[in-house]
């Protein structure tokens, strides 16, 4: 790397030179340039279920997602909302669901108060408009309307029948496909973005790889072993499965030569589901997915991205949903529009391994329930406040008579107050 070129390059850790002085030149001026950016999001999976955020159960499941965080960072403190629907509306908007109306699962029926493309400007009709090819594949039920009306070129997803794991048909480009005997949906996702990868690999590319796994009901995967059907075998099987399928989407970027032009973005889109949380270093995480507790939001965070990503790092610094819409943006190249109010505060500096300006806060919403959470603290719409030191395993409610309560109390109020989610949208009886 010429010395010309590293004087254009964002300052970042010593360890980020020692790995991109070993790229080709030309290769790593297009990679920070205007990179690929894959995320993936996992369905219904808390930190208890992936190794390198510390399961206890899971430890051998989830090796090339341990190996995306061993070689990029993980951030500790990310959340989602504690349902789907919610979730995938804040993803693609980057603003907070008493803005969008997308409060809950099914707030885009018909009469709801759910997001409209058309009052949004989508992270893909963004990323587009700044000359990324686009894709969605997997999982897109509960945000309303085709993956098309949001921005993306092409799209593939549920079919027309129950389910989402073995079945006949499915949707892709907005046609359904039938099949004479059964496909396993999560293969026919998988391959649907590795072939747009392929088609699209001379430009940069952004990919929305919203897989099925790991949410109920627990079926068999190709993997699993003929006539399992005990929920847990089959949970673990699904765990592994997905596992494996991230694998084939790094590898197949190596074989392409894309890997050092690629971001990829990992997480889940709330918590473990109930019936399957376990521990997490021995202890078990307060709630789980549904309800407004640690283990319905806080999700695992992993981004890679070979040359920039410090390898083996992890952060304590908190992220919200909202964050993903300015840091793809902001990755890409791309500005964040000011025709609307966006909630999101971009950690593509965390990305490149600088100190960046992490948030004092997050908020999650859920329905008519929603509270706002620092580093320490926690205050509800009810006004309950806890103390967050042993999270995400406990939830202590806080003598209201400190002074650090007094304080938390105070600062909290103040954010809320200011956002107002009481006057937004709400769902309809």
């Amino acid at each position: 790397m010429t010395r010309k070129l590293i004087s254009r390059l964002p300052a970042v850790a010593a360890i980020w030179f020692a790995t991109a002085c070993a790229l080709p030149a030309a290769e790593l001026k297009a990679a920070v340039e205007k990179p690929n950016i894959i995320f993936i999001l996992a369905d219904d999976l808390g930190l208890d279920g992936v190794g390198c955020c510390g399961s206890d159960v899971y430890k051998k499941q989830t090796p090339n997602i341990d190996a995306l965080a061993k070689t990029g960072t993980r951030f500790e403190a990310c959340y989602s909302t504690p349902l789907c629907g919610p979730s995938r509306c804040l993803l693609m908007t980057g603003r907070y669901a008493f803005r969008t109306g997308g409060i809950t699962n099914q707030s885009w029926r018909q009469g709801g108060p759910g997001a409209k493309s058309k009052d949004e400007y989508p992270i893909a009709r963004l990323l587009k408009e700044n000359g990324y090819a686009t894709c969605q594949t997997g999982k897109w039920r509960q945000i309303g309307e085709t993956p098309k009306d949001w921005g993306f070129d092409e799209y593939c997803t549920d079919g027309t029948a129950s389910g989402w794991y073995w079945k006949k048909n499915y949707i892709k480009n907005g046609q359904t496909v039938n099949s004479e005997k059964e496909v396993y949906c999560p293969d026919i996702v998988h391959n649907f973005a590795i072939d747009f990868i392929n088609r699209n690999k001379e430009k940069p590319f952004f990919i929305y790889y919203a897989t099925h796994l790991v949410h109920l009901p627990m079926e068999r995967t190709p993997d699993s072993k003929p006539g399992t059907k005990d929920e847990k075998t089959l949970y673990a099987d699904n765990l592994a499965y997905m596992d494996k399928q991230v694998g084939l989407v790094v590898k197949e970027l190596e074989r392409l030569k894309l890997r050092e032009k690629t971001l990829i973005v990992f997480s889940g889109d709330n918590g473990t589901a109930a019936k399957f949380p376990t521990t997490v270093d021995g202890k078990a995480i307060s709630g789980h997915k549904g309800q407004m507790l640690e283990g319905g939001s806080r999700v695992p965070l992993i981004v890679n991205w070979p040359g920039v990503t410090p390898p083996g790092k992890v952060l304590k610094d908190l992220v919200d949903f909202s964050d993903m819409y300015p840091t793809f943006a902001d990755i890409a190249g791309a500005k964040v529009p000011t025709n609307l109010t966006f909630d999101g505060q971009s950690y593509a500096p965390q990305v490149r391994g600088e100190a960046g300006k992490p948030r004092e806060w997050v908020y999650v919403q859920l329905g008519d329930k929603w509270y706002v959470r620092s580093a320490g603290w926690k205050l509800t719409q009810s006004g309950e406040l806890f103390a967050m030191k042993d999270a995400p395993f406990v939830e202590k409610p806080a003598a209201a008579d400190t002074a650090d309560a007094r304080a938390a109390r105070e600062k909290l109020q103040t954010v809320l107050d200011n956002l107002k989610p009481a006057g937004g949208k709400v769902d309809k009886p």
